[in-house]
């Protein structure tokens, strides 16, 4: 494993990093903008070129949601599966993004389409990983009523991650929404049982269980702070750790 180029040993060495759909649209209301694309990919070529193993789960909330179509009265299994289909066309984006800037990007999907992306096979995704390939794994768990935070959760304790990157619009976990309450203030750690008592809108609940019994930390920080992902993945405190012990739960 190489260094950064400020001198510092990266401090994981695989991560998987989840990306929700909405972070691919810019300044755009539906679909995806290359140019933020490019920005995620280069953000993510900086880590790699660490020597960090590298994987990604992207959501597809920009294109299909579908508890939203469930809520207006589609079938919910069928609305999940469109939603699945629509994190493959997030994946391939984020692939072309991804090779453009120099990294061997593999897709990985949940449901077989093996004209565009492997099946997911654990070992494979591993030895991908293991050769230096970023990994970018779609389709959810191929399985409707599970979200993408929890097939982050399950692919990155299957490829045996050491830490679970939650990218999100604000810079951590508040104890009330920072868009709605000025006064909100922000966790710089917090325990995976507060975050499930206290219910606080940050990953599902099945999500934050997995994690919780295969003692995989998450971090949630802000994806559009330039190079926050390899801040990260270097041990710098960004954002907010989620973890199974922190001491005094601070906040600031």
């Amino acid at each position: 494993m190489t260094v950064s180029p400020g001198g510092t040993p990266p401090r994981f060495r695989r991560i998987l990093l989840k990306l929700s759909g909405e972070a691919l649209l810019g300044d755009r209301s539906y679909g995806v903008d290359p140019k933020v694309c490019a920005s995620i990919a280069s953000q993510i070529a900086r880590v790699h070129a660490t020597g960090v193993q590298v994987g990604v789960v992207v959501g597809g909330g920009n294109i299909f949601r579908g508890m939203a179509a469930s809520a207006s009265g589609m079938d919910r299994a069928t609305g999940d599966y469109i939603g699945m289909l629509a994190t493959v066309m997030n994946g391939l984006a984020l692939q072309d993004a991804t090779e453009r800037a120099g990294i061997p990007t593999r897709v990985m999907s949940a449901i077989a389409m093996n004209e565009i992306a492997e099946p997911y096979i654990r070992r494979r995704a591993v030895r991908h990983l293991e050769k230096g390939r970023l990994t970018i794994f779609v389709a959810g768990t191929g399985n409707p009523y599970f979200t993408t935070d929890t097939a982050a959760a399950l692919r990155a304790v299957e490829i045996g991650a050491e830490v679970l990157l939650k990218a999100t619009k604000v810079d951590g976990v508040y104890d009330a929404d920072p868009m709605k309450d000025p006064a909100a203030r922000r966790y710089d750690r917090l325990a995976y049982a507060d975050l499930l008592r206290d219910q606080l809108k940050v990953m599902d609940a099945a999500a934050v269980a997995l994690c919780m019994e295969n003692d995989l930390p998450i971090v949630v920080f802000d994806l559009n702070q330039a190079d926050n992902i390899a801040r990260v993945a270097l041990g710098e405190p960004v954002g907010t750790l989620i973890a199974a012990e922190v001491s005094g739960g601070t906040q600031r």
